[in-house]
């Protein structure tokens, strides 16, 4: 591996033990076995190879229920196994989610790395309608990943925060499946 990637490596390593706040260049410097000079070199500023790092660790979450999950697409079975899915690792230590929590509260302190992650978060909204409507991610149009995949990136995004703040009443599953019945059960009514 080359600078680059051995900063990035370290960068990622560095993100999961502190977080992106009390990570520092020194600290992504003595992981990687580089040296300063080549943070700028390579990524600009240390924000910006952290904001780097925190997309790839993102990208490498492993969702691997695709083929095995349950339920028509797009339909309220499918969203409770893939809801179920993701609360199932939002209760594991060191979650990936916990670090999602500290960038979305740091907001605008990183301007350098906010055009990075608001291109990732349309890319996450592409992931989650490819997992809950069973579509290949390459066929998920633009539009389709800026609305249904920003509904479900909103819906992640409180659960997070809502994990982070108190595990105890954070809803599961169940009760998110049950809140989008009664929404659709109201449309119905309407109409």
């Amino acid at each position: 591996m080359g600078h680059r990637e051995d900063l990035l490596e370290g960068a990622k390593r560095c993100l999961l033990e502190k977080g992106f706040l009390r990570t520092t260049a020194r600290d992504i410097v003595k992981e990687s076995g580089t040296n300063l000079a080549s943070i700028g070199y390579h990524y600009g500023s240390k924000d910006a190879l952290l904001a780097q790092a925190y997309i790839a660790l993102v990208e490498e979450m492993s969702f691997d229920w695709g083929d095995g999950l349950g339920g028509a697409p797009g339909s309220l079975e499918r969203f409770r196994e893939v809801w179920t899915n993701i609360v199932d690792s939002l209760r594991q230590p060191g979650s990936m989610w916990r670090l999602s929590a500290e960038i979305m509260a740091m907001g605008d302190q990183l301007p350098e790395a906010r055009d990075q992650l608001s291109r990732a978060q349309r890319e996450g909204g592409r992931g989650l309608v490819s997992l809950l409507m069973g579509v290949p991610e390459e066929e998920v149009s633009d539009e389709t990943a800026d609305t249904l995949g920003g509904f479900y990136g909103i819906l992640i995004s409180g659960l997070i925060m809502q994990w982070t703040f108190d595990p105890k009443t954070a809803p599961d599953a169940g009760q998110l499946t049950e809140g989008l019945r009664q929404v659709l059960e109201g449309v119905r009514k309407a109409e």
